[in-house]
Protein backbone atom coordinates (compact mmCIF):
# COMPACT_ATOMS: atom_id res chain seq x y z
CA UNK A 1 0.00 0.00 0.00
CA UNK A 2 0.80 3.78 -0.75
CA UNK A 3 0.19 6.42 1.81
CA UNK A 4 -0.57 10.07 0.25
CA UNK A 5 -1.28 12.99 2.82
CA UNK A 6 -3.47 15.60 1.37
CA UNK A 7 -3.75 19.01 2.17
CA UNK A 8 -7.90 18.79 2.75
CA UNK A 9 -8.38 22.85 3.12
CA UNK A 10 -5.89 23.87 0.56
CA UNK A 11 -6.52 25.67 -2.83
CA UNK A 12 -9.52 28.03 -3.88
CA UNK A 13 -11.86 25.33 -3.18
CA UNK A 14 -11.11 23.54 0.08
CA UNK A 15 -12.81 20.15 0.86
CA UNK A 16 -15.79 20.41 -1.28
CA UNK A 17 -13.08 19.26 -3.90
CA UNK A 18 -10.11 17.69 -2.04
CA UNK A 19 -13.33 15.36 -0.25
CA UNK A 20 -14.30 14.17 -3.70
CA UNK A 21 -11.29 13.72 -5.31
CA UNK A 22 -9.91 11.51 -2.56
CA UNK A 23 -13.18 9.32 -2.89
CA UNK A 24 -12.30 8.70 -6.57
CA UNK A 25 -8.54 8.17 -6.38
CA UNK A 26 -9.48 5.37 -3.97
CA UNK A 27 -11.68 3.58 -5.84
CA UNK A 28 -9.49 3.46 -8.96
CA UNK A 29 -6.45 2.49 -7.14
CA UNK A 30 -6.41 -0.38 -4.64
CA UNK A 31 -3.27 -0.15 -3.50
CA UNK A 32 -3.83 3.68 -1.72
CA UNK A 33 -4.01 4.73 1.08
CA UNK A 34 -5.20 8.46 1.82
CA UNK A 35 -4.90 10.88 4.43
CA UNK A 36 -7.28 13.77 4.70
CA UNK A 37 -5.38 16.60 6.71
CA UNK A 38 -7.59 19.58 7.66
CA UNK A 39 -10.78 20.58 10.30
CA UNK A 40 -11.98 17.23 11.53
CA UNK A 41 -15.39 18.37 11.81
CA UNK A 42 -15.46 20.46 7.70
CA UNK A 43 -14.03 16.40 6.39
CA UNK A 44 -16.30 14.45 8.15
CA UNK A 45 -19.27 16.71 6.84
CA UNK A 46 -18.00 16.85 2.97
CA UNK A 47 -18.34 12.76 3.70
CA UNK A 48 -21.29 12.58 4.82
CA UNK A 49 -22.46 14.96 2.11
CA UNK A 50 -20.92 11.90 -0.40
CA UNK A 51 -22.36 9.08 1.72
CA UNK A 52 -19.39 7.61 1.83
CA UNK A 53 -17.80 5.44 5.09
CA UNK A 54 -14.80 6.14 5.78
CA UNK A 55 -12.88 2.31 5.37
CA UNK A 56 -9.42 1.46 6.41
CA UNK A 57 -7.57 3.45 3.13
CA UNK A 58 -9.17 6.61 4.20
CA UNK A 59 -8.49 8.43 8.00
CA UNK A 60 -8.42 12.02 9.06
CA UNK A 61 -5.11 13.77 10.81
CA UNK A 62 -6.92 16.98 12.27
CA UNK A 63 -5.32 19.95 12.04
CA UNK A 64 -6.38 23.27 13.07
CA UNK A 65 -5.14 25.98 10.43
CA UNK A 66 -5.74 26.48 7.19
CA UNK A 67 -3.19 28.66 4.73
CA UNK A 68 -4.88 31.45 2.45
CA UNK A 69 -3.67 31.75 -1.06
CA UNK A 70 -2.37 35.61 -0.74
CA UNK A 71 -0.72 34.79 3.08
CA UNK A 72 3.32 35.62 2.84
CA UNK A 73 5.14 32.17 2.50
CA UNK A 74 7.61 33.35 5.43
CA UNK A 75 4.66 34.01 7.88
CA UNK A 76 3.28 30.72 6.77
CA UNK A 77 6.32 29.44 8.28
CA UNK A 78 6.56 30.86 11.18
CA UNK A 79 3.29 31.47 12.36
CA UNK A 80 1.31 28.47 11.03
CA UNK A 81 2.96 25.57 12.32
CA UNK A 82 -0.71 23.73 13.08
CA UNK A 83 -1.80 24.32 9.51
CA UNK A 84 -3.41 21.36 6.90
CA UNK A 85 -0.12 22.15 4.73
CA UNK A 86 1.81 21.83 7.54
CA UNK A 87 1.12 18.87 9.19
CA UNK A 88 0.99 17.11 5.81
CA UNK A 89 4.24 17.21 5.03
CA UNK A 90 5.29 16.47 8.31
CA UNK A 91 3.57 13.09 7.87
CA UNK A 92 5.85 12.78 4.96
CA UNK A 93 8.91 13.72 7.20
CA UNK A 94 8.12 11.44 9.79
CA UNK A 95 7.66 8.29 7.22
CA UNK A 96 3.45 8.16 8.12
CA UNK A 97 2.91 9.23 4.30
CA UNK A 98 5.59 8.71 1.14
CA UNK A 99 3.93 11.83 -0.71
CA UNK A 100 1.89 14.99 -0.42
CA UNK A 101 -0.43 16.72 -2.49
CA UNK A 102 -2.11 19.90 -1.83
CA UNK A 103 -3.72 23.05 -3.97
CA UNK A 104 -2.72 25.45 -1.57
CA UNK A 105 -0.53 28.77 -1.89
CA UNK A 106 2.57 27.97 -3.40
CA UNK A 107 5.07 29.89 -2.15
CA UNK A 108 3.88 28.52 1.35
CA UNK A 109 3.88 25.02 0.17
CA UNK A 110 7.56 25.58 -1.55
CA UNK A 111 8.69 26.96 1.49
CA UNK A 112 7.63 24.68 3.92
CA UNK A 113 8.32 21.68 2.17
CA UNK A 114 11.98 23.03 1.71
CA UNK A 115 12.30 23.60 5.60
CA UNK A 116 10.28 20.61 6.86
CA UNK A 117 11.87 18.06 4.46
CA UNK A 118 15.00 19.54 3.21
CA UNK A 119 16.70 19.33 -0.52
CA UNK A 120 18.39 16.38 -1.70
CA UNK A 121 22.34 16.59 -1.70
CA UNK A 122 23.92 18.08 -4.73
CA UNK A 123 20.28 20.31 -5.04
CA UNK A 124 20.98 24.03 -4.50
CA UNK A 125 17.02 24.73 -4.55
CA UNK A 126 13.98 22.81 -5.46
CA UNK A 127 12.41 23.84 -8.65
CA UNK A 128 8.46 23.30 -9.82
CA UNK A 129 8.20 20.70 -13.14
CA UNK A 130 4.84 19.88 -14.72
CA UNK A 131 3.91 18.06 -18.11
CA UNK A 132 2.44 19.62 -21.07
CA UNK A 133 0.58 18.54 -23.97
CA UNK A 134 2.40 18.52 -27.17
CA UNK A 135 1.71 17.22 -30.54
CA UNK A 136 3.85 14.56 -30.40
CA UNK A 137 2.29 13.79 -26.56
CA UNK A 138 3.65 15.57 -24.06
CA UNK A 139 6.36 17.57 -22.62
CA UNK A 140 8.07 18.43 -18.90
CA UNK A 141 8.81 21.88 -18.10
CA UNK A 142 10.95 23.69 -14.96
CA UNK A 143 11.32 25.94 -13.38
CA UNK A 144 7.76 27.36 -12.96
CA UNK A 145 8.06 30.20 -10.94
CA UNK A 146 10.04 28.44 -7.85
CA UNK A 147 13.08 30.52 -8.82
CA UNK A 148 13.14 33.68 -10.45
CA UNK A 149 16.88 33.70 -10.80
CA UNK A 150 19.03 30.77 -11.47
CA UNK A 151 22.59 31.06 -12.28
CA UNK A 152 24.17 28.03 -14.87
CA UNK A 153 24.55 25.50 -12.55
CA UNK A 154 21.03 25.40 -11.18
CA UNK A 155 19.70 24.87 -14.46
CA UNK A 156 22.12 21.96 -14.85
CA UNK A 157 20.64 20.63 -11.85
CA UNK A 158 17.09 21.44 -13.21
CA UNK A 159 17.76 19.58 -16.38
CA UNK A 160 19.14 16.28 -14.60
CA UNK A 161 16.31 16.25 -11.98
CA UNK A 162 13.79 16.78 -15.04
CA UNK A 163 15.76 13.99 -17.18
CA UNK A 164 15.61 11.36 -14.15
CA UNK A 165 12.29 11.74 -13.36
CA UNK A 166 11.34 11.42 -16.79
CA UNK A 167 13.08 8.17 -17.41
CA UNK A 168 11.40 6.71 -13.68
CA UNK A 169 8.22 7.79 -14.52
CA UNK A 170 7.90 7.26 -18.34
CA UNK A 171 10.47 4.39 -18.90
CA UNK A 172 12.50 6.29 -21.32
CA UNK A 173 16.43 5.65 -20.39
CA UNK A 174 17.30 8.55 -22.20
CA UNK A 175 14.75 11.58 -22.44
CA UNK A 176 15.56 14.63 -24.72
CA UNK A 177 16.43 17.67 -23.20
CA UNK A 178 16.49 20.59 -24.76
CA UNK A 179 17.22 24.76 -22.88
CA UNK A 180 14.47 27.31 -23.59
CA UNK A 181 16.27 30.57 -25.16
CA UNK A 182 15.17 33.32 -27.53
CA UNK A 183 17.22 31.32 -30.60
CA UNK A 184 18.84 28.14 -31.37
CA UNK A 185 22.60 29.66 -32.46
CA UNK A 186 25.08 29.46 -29.17
CA UNK A 187 25.85 32.89 -29.89
CA UNK A 188 21.97 33.98 -28.64
CA UNK A 189 20.80 34.48 -24.83
CA UNK A 190 21.89 35.78 -21.97
CA UNK A 191 25.26 34.80 -19.91
CA UNK A 192 23.73 32.49 -17.74
CA UNK A 193 21.99 30.57 -20.50
CA UNK A 194 25.02 30.22 -22.69
CA UNK A 195 27.19 28.73 -19.49
CA UNK A 196 24.70 26.68 -18.77
CA UNK A 197 24.29 25.42 -22.23
CA UNK A 198 28.15 24.56 -22.13
CA UNK A 199 27.66 22.74 -18.47
CA UNK A 200 24.63 20.99 -19.83
CA UNK A 201 26.93 19.98 -23.05
CA UNK A 202 29.80 18.54 -21.06
CA UNK A 203 26.85 16.19 -18.83
CA UNK A 204 25.97 12.99 -19.66
CA UNK A 205 22.51 13.63 -20.05
CA UNK A 206 20.74 13.65 -23.81
CA UNK A 207 21.17 16.91 -24.25
CA UNK A 208 19.83 18.62 -27.57
CA UNK A 209 21.01 22.03 -27.30
CA UNK A 210 18.58 25.73 -27.34
CA UNK A 211 15.13 25.12 -28.47
CA UNK A 212 12.75 28.49 -28.99
CA UNK A 213 9.38 29.45 -27.40
CA UNK A 214 7.51 28.31 -30.65
CA UNK A 215 8.86 24.25 -30.19
CA UNK A 216 7.74 23.88 -26.77
CA UNK A 217 3.92 22.36 -28.25
CA UNK A 218 5.36 21.23 -31.33
CA UNK A 219 8.91 19.39 -31.05
CA UNK A 220 10.01 16.45 -29.90
CA UNK A 221 11.60 17.01 -26.42
CA UNK A 222 11.09 15.24 -23.15
CA UNK A 223 12.23 18.01 -21.13
CA UNK A 224 12.63 21.90 -21.62
CA UNK A 225 14.84 23.75 -19.39
CA UNK A 226 14.13 27.60 -18.16
CA UNK A 227 14.65 29.71 -15.07
CA UNK A 228 11.41 30.56 -13.19
CA UNK A 229 10.50 34.03 -14.21
CA UNK A 230 10.49 32.57 -17.79
CA UNK A 231 8.90 29.36 -17.30
CA UNK A 232 5.81 31.32 -15.04
CA UNK A 233 5.00 33.85 -17.77
CA UNK A 234 4.98 31.06 -20.32
CA UNK A 235 2.51 28.83 -18.41
CA UNK A 236 0.55 31.67 -18.01
CA UNK A 237 0.46 32.89 -21.48
CA UNK A 238 -0.53 29.46 -22.66
CA UNK A 239 -2.85 29.60 -19.83
CA UNK A 240 -4.21 32.81 -21.79
CA UNK A 241 -3.82 31.24 -25.16
CA UNK A 242 -6.15 28.51 -24.49
CA UNK A 243 -8.95 30.42 -22.89
CA UNK A 244 -8.58 33.09 -25.95
CA UNK A 245 -8.90 30.44 -28.90
CA UNK A 246 -11.93 28.81 -26.97
CA UNK A 247 -13.56 32.05 -26.61
CA UNK A 248 -13.30 32.75 -30.35
CA UNK A 249 -14.47 29.01 -31.12
CA UNK A 250 -17.67 29.16 -29.09
CA UNK A 251 -18.13 33.15 -30.68
CA UNK A 252 -17.99 31.78 -34.33
CA UNK A 253 -20.31 28.74 -33.71
CA UNK A 254 -22.70 30.82 -32.07
CA UNK A 255 -22.61 33.65 -34.51
CA UNK A 256 -25.65 32.61 -36.65
CA UNK A 257 -28.06 29.36 -37.26
CA UNK A 258 -25.68 28.20 -39.62
CA UNK A 259 -23.18 28.23 -37.66
CA UNK A 260 -24.89 26.86 -34.71
CA UNK A 261 -25.98 23.61 -37.04
CA UNK A 262 -22.19 23.78 -38.23
CA UNK A 263 -21.68 22.98 -34.37
CA UNK A 264 -23.83 20.83 -34.11
CA UNK A 265 -21.90 18.65 -36.77
CA UNK A 266 -18.52 19.48 -34.79
CA UNK A 267 -19.32 18.46 -31.59
CA UNK A 268 -18.36 15.05 -31.52
CA UNK A 269 -14.49 16.75 -32.77
CA UNK A 270 -14.87 19.70 -30.34
CA UNK A 271 -15.24 17.05 -27.69
CA UNK A 272 -12.35 15.10 -28.48
CA UNK A 273 -10.22 18.02 -28.94
CA UNK A 274 -11.21 19.50 -25.37
CA UNK A 275 -10.04 16.11 -24.17
CA UNK A 276 -7.06 15.99 -25.75
CA UNK A 277 -5.73 19.42 -24.18
CA UNK A 278 -8.00 19.44 -21.43
CA UNK A 279 -5.33 21.17 -18.66
CA UNK A 280 -7.47 18.77 -16.20
CA UNK A 281 -5.48 15.82 -17.02
CA UNK A 282 -1.83 17.62 -16.87
CA UNK A 283 -2.81 18.58 -12.85
CA UNK A 284 0.13 18.29 -10.66
CA UNK A 285 3.60 19.84 -10.74
CA UNK A 286 5.74 18.26 -8.83
CA UNK A 287 8.37 19.93 -6.20
CA UNK A 288 11.39 18.80 -7.32
CA UNK A 289 14.58 18.18 -5.79
CA UNK A 290 12.79 17.92 -2.08
CA UNK A 291 13.82 14.46 0.20
CA UNK A 292 9.86 13.48 -0.64
CA UNK A 293 7.59 13.74 -3.07
CA UNK A 294 5.32 17.09 -2.74
CA UNK A 295 3.03 17.60 -5.37
CA UNK A 296 1.58 21.23 -6.22
CA UNK A 297 -2.35 21.07 -7.70
CA UNK A 298 -3.55 24.50 -9.24
CA UNK A 299 -5.69 26.59 -6.88
CA UNK A 300 -8.74 26.60 -9.10
CA UNK A 301 -8.41 22.46 -9.64
CA UNK A 302 -12.17 20.62 -9.70
CA UNK A 303 -12.28 16.89 -8.39
CA UNK A 304 -11.29 15.91 -11.65
CA UNK A 305 -8.11 17.85 -11.95
CA UNK A 306 -7.19 17.26 -8.13
CA UNK A 307 -7.69 13.36 -8.70
CA UNK A 308 -5.05 13.92 -11.74
CA UNK A 309 -2.68 15.28 -8.67
CA UNK A 310 -2.96 12.33 -6.81
CA UNK A 311 -2.16 10.22 -9.23
CA UNK A 312 0.69 11.74 -10.02
CA UNK A 313 2.02 11.47 -6.42
CA UNK A 314 1.03 7.81 -6.72
CA UNK A 315 3.32 7.24 -9.56
CA UNK A 316 6.51 9.19 -8.15
CA UNK A 317 6.20 6.91 -5.30
CA UNK A 318 5.82 3.91 -7.15
CA UNK A 319 9.14 4.84 -8.90
CA UNK A 320 11.06 5.70 -6.13
CA UNK A 321 11.97 9.80 -7.68
CA UNK A 322 13.15 11.58 -5.31
CA UNK A 323 15.35 8.45 -4.10
CA UNK A 324 16.61 7.61 -7.92
CA UNK A 325 17.28 11.47 -8.53
CA UNK A 326 19.48 11.26 -5.60
CA UNK A 327 21.57 8.16 -6.55
CA UNK A 328 22.19 9.94 -9.62
CA UNK A 329 23.10 13.05 -8.23
CA UNK A 330 25.60 11.14 -5.82
CA UNK A 331 27.10 8.93 -9.24
CA UNK A 332 27.51 12.42 -11.07
CA UNK A 333 29.01 14.35 -8.51
CA UNK A 334 31.88 11.59 -8.11
CA UNK A 335 32.50 11.81 -12.05
CA UNK A 336 32.68 16.09 -11.52
CA UNK A 337 29.36 16.38 -13.59
CA UNK A 338 27.59 18.90 -11.12
CA UNK A 339 28.55 21.99 -9.72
Amino acid sequence: MITIALDAMGGDHGVSITVPAALQALELQPILKLILVGQRELIEQELKSHRSDIGERLSIHHASESVSMDEPPAQVLRNKKDSSMRVAINLVKEGVAQAVVSAGNTGALMATARFVLKTLPGIDRPAIITTLPTIHGHVHVLDLGANVDCRPEQLLQFAIMGSILVSAVENKPRPRVALLNIGAEDIKGNEAVKKANELLRASSINYCGFIEGDEIYTGDMEVIVCDGFIGNVMLKASEGLARMITHYIKQEFRRNLLTRLSALIALPVMHAFKKRVDPRRYNGATLIGLNGTVIKSHGAADALAFRYAILEALTEVENNVPERIGRELVSMQGAGETA
